[in-house]
């Protein structure tokens, strides 16, 4: 997939895990980065040197919380295939057979400056399914765009299995139920665990998993109350839980570092359509930030639009949150959290050459996506 190597010269250089570099050189070879330094950084013979004077590069951004490609732009009911509202538990469906990866979303992310997806079954169950992590571009099938899968299993606490379920006179019908089915679900899960040469059953094998912390448990969750019910199961099980939302999260934010889970924060540019987003302010990440919560901003796309995800950052500089955290929350976190920190979210000698070359500094409304390379191709 990738280009010849080639060098990119002169542009301001954010590598996140390191200092900003002006007037700095990124080397590509193979698909990867083989290097970042400053203006002096040795280029091989015979590799291209392209000009990028007056620009920023920045790794591809990571939006840790999507329905991209299950939930089609444009294409209404028919498009849609974010929630298996037919029981509650449907821990063995996986979002990554509902992904459409020519859908424009895909498209969208590009212009945003997002190279990596995690893409989540909805919240309208109480156990949702698999969630998988993909990069937005250079392939026709979306099997060859995957970097992990599954990422973690989906699930939702508050309004939305209460409604979804109460509605059709089923259990869970209240927050008690939800947290009943989430028991009841690990308990069957261990004994299967426990089990000598137990039969199949895709539910159960993948509620293993994160027994096992082989991956994480994401938990859709708003309100401080629902926040609490996912740390006490979590507590009570022994998995590694991520909250995803994390409306009120900040009204927990002491708690929620020490045992240091991560919160997907979003998302933001959206009215308060439910009571559970009623205290939805960027001022909440600075919050957690300063707290010590790992903090991550995401779109929800479609909900949010995945190329405004840059703009949600911005919001959140403007309540207060300083430049880097405000770029980590969008890099290197979403990635640590996801479990692909090896290959993107930040621009390291042995990565993915995963960047995009901006107009000039990304938090700047006005900056451009000029460029964007996947694993050193150039994807748009």
């Amino acid at each position: 997939m990738s280009e010849a190597s080639f060098a990119l010269r002169g542009a301001t250089i954010v590598p996140i895990t390191a200092a900003p570099i002006e007037q700095g050189t990124i080397l590509v070879e193979d698909g990867r980065i083989s290097a970042v330094g400053g203006a002096d950084l040795p280029v091989p013979e015979g590799v291209e040197i392209r000009d990028a004077r007056g620009k920023w590069i920045v790794p591809g951004l990571v939006d840790a919380h999507t329905h991209l490609g299950v939930h089609e732009t444009g294409e209404g009911w028919a498009g849609d295939d974010t929630n298996e509202v037919t029981e509650p538990n449907t821990a063995h469906v996986r979002a990554l057979d509902g992904i459409n990866p020519a859908e424009p979303g895909f498209a969208d992310a590009l212009r945003g400056g997002v190279l990596t997806a995690c893409v989540n079954p909805g919240s309208g169950n109480v156990i949702g399914g698999e969630c998988v992590v993909v990069k937005t571009a250079g392939h026709r099938r979306v099997d060859d765009l995957v970097v992990r899968s599954p990422a973690g299993i989906k699930s939702a606490l508050g309004e939305n299995p209460k409604r979804v379920y109460g509605d059709k006179g089923q259990t869970p019908k209240t927050r008690l139920g939800t947290a009943g089915v989430l028991r009841s679900a690990f308990i069957a899960a261990e004994k299967h665990r426990d089990a000598e040469n137990p039969d199949r059953d895709l539910k159960l094998e993948n509620l293993v998993k994160v027994l096992n912390r082989e991956i994480p448990w994401r938990q859709h969750c708003h309100r401080a109350d629902d926040i609490a019910t996912a740390i006490r199961v979590a507590d009570e099980f022994g998995y590694d839980l991520v909250l995803d939302h994390g409306t009120e999260a900040h009204l927990l934010a002491d708690v929620i570092a020490e045992k240091g889970i991560p919160v997907l924060f979003g998302p933001l540019l959206t009215v308060r359509a439910k009571v559970e987003t009623a205290k939805r302010f960027p001022e909440n990440a600075v919050k957690m930030a300063e707290a010590g919560v790992k903090l991550v901003i995401m779109t929800d796309h479609p909900v949010v639009p995945i190329q405004y995800l840059i703009v949600q950052v911005m919001e959140c500089v403007k309540a207060g949150l300083d430049r880097e955290t405000a770029l980590r929350s969008v890099t290197i976190n979403p990635a640590e959290v996801l479990g692909v920190a090896d290959r993107v979210g930040s621009l390291e000698a042995g990565k993915d050459a995963d960047f995009c070359v901006w107009s000039g500094d990304p938090l700047d409304y006005y900056s451009q996506v000029e460029q964007a390379y996947i694993e050193g191709a150039r994807v748009a």
